[in-house]
């Protein structure tokens, strides 16, 4: 058995660089049309952003990429109440408004 080599002294830590400011995330802007103002809802779920503007009757739906505009009609669309299987269902006033039932303005 060899003898053991003695340990070499340990060197001092450096200082750490000091921490940097983050920098504010991308993509949080506005993606609807400005002549319909702030949506009173805006939101995103499982890859798809919606906005809402009841005073302009309007649903706005972002997937893909590609902006869909939606009459909302009578409905007073507060927010998604849920999705099932690929389609979108929106809560309102007098209860839950399917997607498909609105009209697409695009």
């Amino acid at each position: 058995m060899e003898p053991m080599k003695p340990l070499e002294p340990m060197k001092p830590l450096e200082p750490m660089k000091p921490l940097e400011p983050m920098k504010p995330a991308s993509g949080g802007g506005a993606w609807w049309p400005q002549d319909l103002g702030a949506p009173a809802s805006s939101g995103s779920q499982d890859g798809m952003r919606y906005a809402v503007f009841p005073e302009a009757r309007r649903l706005l739906v972002e997937r893909d990429g590609r902006i869909t505009t939606y009459d909302s009609g009578e409905h007073r669309i507060g927010g998604v109440s849920q999705q099932e299987a690929g389609r979108l269902r929106f809560e309102a006033e007098g209860g839950p408004v399917d997607l498909d039932s609105l009209r697409r303005l695009d």
